[in-house]
């Protein structure tokens, strides 16, 4: 079924940006998107999850669809895994409850990330070193330029940090659904030491094997909640900022230029590259807490920025957005990028 709603888009998206688009469908089931009639459709025509991930930055001039199909089923794999499969409209945290509940390993470290299935896959969201791309097997979207649904592989989707085919082909694929591959077996990541403290502050003695799914989504979820705002209470569109990947040689020079100030940055290496957290360059800049109109850096995470007013205006989220990435480049020399993406009326 494909439904007619409200172009009212403040419900609509979690930073509770009060804007509007020309028209608003939502359709339930995959085979809606073989009888949608696009060429009548307002342009440009934009898919959306649940609204976490996204900053309107003022009235959109076309169509959002919204893929609204639910259904979860389980399945058992050959190999011995088990096979997820969702809805693009499924609350991915909703996922993640279940697959832990029922002793299973994969989704635990991706608990209470907000949004659907449909804007994780697209996404890549990650969480304490697990990406979506390390769990999934495959992609079902509907191909608007082949005109007919498709099925990707996940090496297919061109997964890399917070990007995927899908972004760097927008308005091409509309996913309708997805697979995700689980395991019996303990496999708990734990390589964030947020994690194994917030695991030993809940009785945890240190043994991998004694822990299970549950205890480790328990725990990934007290995290978020100590640091991270409520997006039923304070609006955000969760992480702003991409954490910033340096080659080797970069991220040595700038340790040695900053070792009498900051001691040892922390980063997470990658090989030939490392990883830096934008929110520790945000904090050290002393921007925590800054406002910009009604639009607040959080105070206890400053990779986060929120509607702190609750009537915050996409000009708030922009000036405040700007004026970390020229504050951060001219401290430490080093370009921060959105991770949320920015739609408007382009």
């Amino acid at each position: 079924m494909i439904r007619n709603l409200p172009t009212d888009l403040s419900r609509r998206n979690t930073f509770g940006m009060k804007v509007r688009c020309a028209r608003l469908l939502e359709f339930t089931e995959a085979a809606d998107l073989d009888v949608l009639d696009w060429g009548v459709l307002p342009a440009p025509v934009k898919v959306i999850g649940g609204g976490s991930n996204l900053l309107f930055t003022g009235d959109f001039p076309g169509t959002l669809l919204h893929a609204a199909v639910r259904g979860v089923r389980f399945t058992d794999a050959p190999d011995g895994t088990l096979l997820l499969e969702a809805g693009a409209g499924e609350p991915f945290d909703g996922l993640c409850d279940q697959v832990a509940r029922r002793g299973l390993w994969g989704l635990e470290n991706l608990s209470l990330i907000p949004g659907e299935t449909g804007g994780a896959v697209v996404q890549n969201i990650g969480a304490y070193g697990v990406e979506v791309k390390d769990v999934l097997v495959r992609v079902e979207a509907y191909d608007r330029q082949a005109a007919g649904h498709v099925t990707l592989a996940a090496a297919d989707c061109g997964y890399g940090y917070r990007d995927s085919r899908f972004k760097r082909e927008p308005g091409r694929f509309v996913v309708t659904g997805a697979a995700f591959r689980l395991r019996r077996d303990p496999s708990p990541q734990l390589g964030y030491r947020g994690i194994r403290e917030a695991l030993q502050r809940n009785g945890w003695a240190g043994d991998p094997a004694t822990l299970t799914p549950q205890a480790v989504r328990e725990a990934v979820i007290g995290i978020r909640r100590e640091k991270l705002p409520d997006p039923a209470e304070t609006g955000s569109a969760g992480s702003f900022f991409k954490n910033p990947v340096l080659p080797r040689e970069d991220f040595d020079a700038l340790q040695e230029r900053e070792r009498a100030a900051f001691g040892e940055i922390p980063h997470f290496d990658l090989g030939g590259h490392v990883k830096v957290p934008a929110a520790w360059l945000i904090d050290r800049c002393g921007l925590k807490g800054r406002r910009r109109g009604g639009a607040q850096v959080f105070p206890t995470q400053p990779l986060v920025l929120v509607n702190a007013t609750g009537d915050a205006a996409p000009e708030d989220v922009l000036a405040l957005e700007d004026e970390i990435i020229e504050t951060v480049r001219q401290r430490f020399g080093i370009c921060l990028h959105p991770e949320v993406e920015h739609i408007g009326n382009e």
